[in-house]
């Protein structure tokens, strides 16, 4: 039987998880909130569509989009960093009912390891640690992960990804140059694009639902350690960290993600 699958959002990681996907044997089906980027779907054999998602509603050619497809992957940051005040759970409630709609059985949410707070003596965070976010975004998104896995229409996997990199999209460059930065001794959680992709392909394969996953590189260096390595390594100017006061942090643990994909990590972010 073809597989469909819908991807909510193809932008950083969706666009290139669809155009893996294709090579992979699915129908996939992806979704942009801009027409200029329909023809760039379209070219790459991702069938394109127009959907919006607002606190009020679900627009666009969205019954289109989800039509006939066996798996919906939601791949939308919560945005409240350009929109404090958005209601992103309305937003994702909106999807949802049009998930049921569409009598679609399985949902992986793309979530974040923002989900628990930064602690003074760096816990470590197994998939099973209860999300404890006091954050406005962190928040939303445990209750969104609540939403969707308690929903008794469709088996929903929750992935929790920790920070997002690849050799374009690097916090480094970001810190490079950059003083009085905090929390020098707080390990980091990061994660290459190559292993989100191929993370999400296992799962699929192997489909896995109804669990939730922490996903970040098993190596945890220093924040200081590793951004100031890395800016030498890549010749560009040093981080200046705050020493002074203490550090806060976590230590995500992806080892149960290990143990259900036997999934060996591939790219060092």
């Amino acid at each position: 039987m073809n597989t469909q699958i819908s991807i909510i959002g193809c932008g950083w990681l969706g666009f290139p998880l669809a155009q893996q996907l294709i090579k992979e044997g699915y129908t996939t089906n992806g979704s942009t909130t801009s027409t200029d980027k329909l023809s760039v779907l379209k070219s790459n054999g991702i069938q394109p569509f127009l959907v919006t998602l607002s606190e009020t509603t679900i627009s666009g050619d969205y019954s289109k989009f989800l039509t006939g497809s066996n798996i919906v992957i939601i791949n939308i940051p919560p945005g409240l960093r350009k929109q404090p005040n958005k209601n992103h759970v309305a937003e994702i409630k909106h999807l949802m009912h049009a998930i049921e709609h569409h009598n679609i059985k399985q949902v992986l949410y793309i979530s974040s390891t923002s989900v628990y707070k930064d602690n003074f003596h760096y816990p470590i965070i197994s998939a099973n640690t209860v999300p404890n976010a006091t954050s406005k975004s962190g928040k939303q998104l445990i209750a969104i992960e609540q939403m969707l896995s308690t929903n008794p229409n469709f088996k929903t996997t929750i992935l929790r990804f920790g920070g997002l990199v690849d050799k374009d999209r690097h916090p480094s460059k970001f810190l490079s140059g950059k003083t009085n930065i905090p929390n020098p001794e707080a390990p980091i959680n990061l994660i290459h694009k190559t292993d989100c992709i191929a993370i999400i392909s296992t799962i699929l394969k192997n489909e896995l639902w109804n669990v939730t996953l922490n996903a970040a590189y098993p190596i945890h260096p220093s924040k200081k350690t590793y951004y100031i390595d890395y800016c030498q390594h890549h010749n560009l100017p040093l981080p200046e960290f705050n020493s002074v006061t203490k550090s806060k942090g976590k230590l995500i643990d992806s080892s149960l993600l290990v143990q259900l994909l036997k999934y060996t990590f591939k790219e060092i972010p």
